[in-house]
């Protein structure tokens, strides 16, 4: 009964529909998975299996179709560095070498089902053997960036339990700093082309390791992963999700969001520490049999970008609005993008000037998406939809998703409120089962019969969502409330400005007054600052309501951020207040 659930859900997740009449309205495109929003909207629904496992019932059953010589000469991985070396995997060689990785943590790591693994690599092929790995021994995932400090490492593994980690020579010194300090930690896994004392080398170890391993049966609702937040506004929490909150959620995402099917090449700029990674470098092309495409960079550089979007057969693309912003900054006027069909966005909000820069510099639109690390796709921008650029779509086909007051009421159209999500009678797949080892932050989020997700909003009376601010980002000034986004899509349209983030700050007479902290293009870092001040605020008062201008402006030489890239509004607020 559970093969035959599995494979009837694997029918209905992957196979697209037939092609469908081209829409006519502007700035539309044809979906290749669905007719149109409100019939996908309307007919979506996923069967949950008792037992589920990724591994098993999505990767397996692509390499059976594969063997069987129906799928596309397409691979299922592909990975390049930019010095010429180059891995290329079907789904079969991908479960070999994951087989292979599988039995080393459960015998040499002696890793048992729900035992904690984290990993903290780059993007190199051996990141993706670890995600399925640990999906076909039943271990718990926990990834991390090659950000993290010595004090970030300490931080995850006493908090998470590790009883595993996986990382590099890079990593690995201060791993060995802070693992006396960690009691559960007992074994780790090192790639590397040199030996270290106390650690397992891989990349001998895979030499020897059998492929012969059986993949756990797990329940649906069993711990598959556990992500630590960005932390934008606290201490990074621990986010727990299932086999099947990511595992099936997520097939919302690439079915209908990137619109993927098997002979798609999809490349996600995502950094392997975030749940975005998971998103659209793992389940999400994995579920629809893309290949998923990987360039491992150094450092995010427009140029090798761009050149990589044009010599690779690359068809979908997706990265932070940040990365846009830079990529529309740089003459694209040499580059073919011949095989690039859809470009989608998500992470932060996108400002609308960046999305025309770009449909005028490559003829594509960019679809935004709006989720969180503990959701899959909330909103999103769908083929087939007319955009309106600013807005953050409407909602995906896996949620109820509604404007609340402050007691759970649901708002009107164009009235401001929390965004949530219907989480009862019914809780909806593709949403995370709790904060790990935090109940009181999990209670907190719920709202009556809703999941507030502590980001504002409205809906337009056309049903598209549009992002106003987190919540404890909104700007009180004299009786008005204004979201900082706005504000930063006005100042990113003036030419001197490369980035801003905009938060409030303390006035004797307004209670609180807008204050832009703003990265200055180099070509105007030379220009007298006060005038360009004036220039400034004067552009804001014309591109949108005059009292959203920003009284305050300080000129800095960079935004702090995350690790992810999100800029810290909370930081720069908190110095404004503490300076008061």
């Amino acid at each position: 009964m559970v093969m035959l659930l599995c494979a009837k859900y694997f029918q209905r997740l992957a196979i697209p529909g037939p092609l469908r009449v081209l829409y006519k309205d502007y700035g539309t495109v044809t979906p290749q998975n669905f007719s149109n929003y409100e019939s996908m909207k309307r007919d979506f629904k996923l069967e949950i299996p008792e037992y589920f496992n990724f591994a098993k019932d999505v990767l397996d059953q692509w390499s059976s179709v594969e063997k069987a010589g129906q799928r596309l000469c397409n691979p299922a991985f592909w990975w390049i560095d930019g010095n010429g070396r180059e891995v290329r995997w079907g789904f079969e060689e991908l479960g070999y070498l994951s087989r292979k990785f599988a039995n080393i943590l459960t015998e040499a790591c002696s890793l048992q089902r729900g035992d904690r693994v984290m990993l903290i690599l780059p993007k190199i092929p051996e990141w993706w053997l670890a995600n399925v790995a640990c999906l076909r021994t039943g271990t718990v995932l926990i990834p991390g960036t090659t950000q993290l400090t010595q004090k970030d490492i300490l931080y995850r593994l006493q908090s998470s339990k590790v009883k595993c980690i996986i990382t590099d020579d890079a990593l690995a010194p201060a791993v060995d700093t802070v693992a006396a300090k960690c009691e559960n930690l007992s074994s780790k896994l090192i790639v590397s082309q040199h030996s270290r004392e106390g650690w397992g080398n891989l990349k001998e170890m895979m030499k020897y390791a059998s492929d012969n391993h059986t993949c756990v049966n797990t329940k649906h609702n069993e711990m598959m992963a556990i992500y630590f937040t960005s932390g934008t506004t606290g201490p990074p929490k621990m986010i727990g999700h299932t086999h099947s909150s990511f595992g099936l959620g997520l097939s919302v995402n690439g079915r209908f969001w990137l619109d993927l099917t098997n002979s798609d090449v999809m490349w996600n700029t995502s950094d392997t520490g975030w749940a975005k990674s998971s998103w659209s470098s793992v389940f999400s092309p994995w579920t629809q049999g893309a290949c998923v495409f990987v360039h491992h960079l150094p450092r995010f550089e427009s140029t090798s970008i761009l050149q990589t979007l044009s010599k690779f057969p690359i068809t979908v693309f997706c990265s932070a609005p940040t990365a846009y912003r830079m990529l529309v900054q740089s003459d694209t006027a040499s580059y073919k993008f011949k095989s690039l069909q859809h470009c989608v966005s998500a992470g932060e909000p996108i400002n609308p000037e960046v999305m025309e820069q770009w449909r005028r510099k490559t003829g594509l639109d960019i679809y935004e998406g709006y989720g969180q690390t503990e959701t899959v796709l909330i909103c999103g921008n769908f083929k087939g939809m007319k955009i309106k650029p600013g807005s953050m779509g409407k909602p995906s086909p896996a949620f109820n998703v509604k404007i609340l007051d402050e007691n759970g009421v649901i708002l009107p159209p164009g009235q401001e409120g929390d965004i949530g999500i219907q989480v009862l009678p019914d809780r909806p797949l593709g949403l995370f089962t709790h904060y790990v080892d935090n109940p009181s932050k999990t209670t907190s989020t719920l709202r009556g019969n809703f999941y507030v997700t502590g980001d504002r909003g409205y809906m337009d009376e056309d049903g598209y969502f549009w992002f106003v601010a987190r919540s404890d980002d909104i700007i009180l000034s004299s009786g008005y409330r204004i979201g900082p986004f706005e504000v930063e899509s006005a100042l990113i349209e003036h030419p001197s400005i490369a980035e801003s983030a905009v938060v409030s700050s303390p006035d004797p007479i307004r209670g609180e007054v807008v204050k832009a902290f703003i990265v200055l293009n180099a070509d105007y870092k030379s220009h007298d600052q006060e005038q360009l001040k004036k220039e400034i605020q004067e552009h804001v008062k014309k591109t949108t309501a005059p009292y959203k201008y920003p009284r305050k402006v300080e000129f800095i030489e960079e935004l702090p951020k995350t690790v992810s890239g999100k800029v810290k509004r909370s930081e720069l607020r908190k110095k404004e207040w503490q300076t008061a």
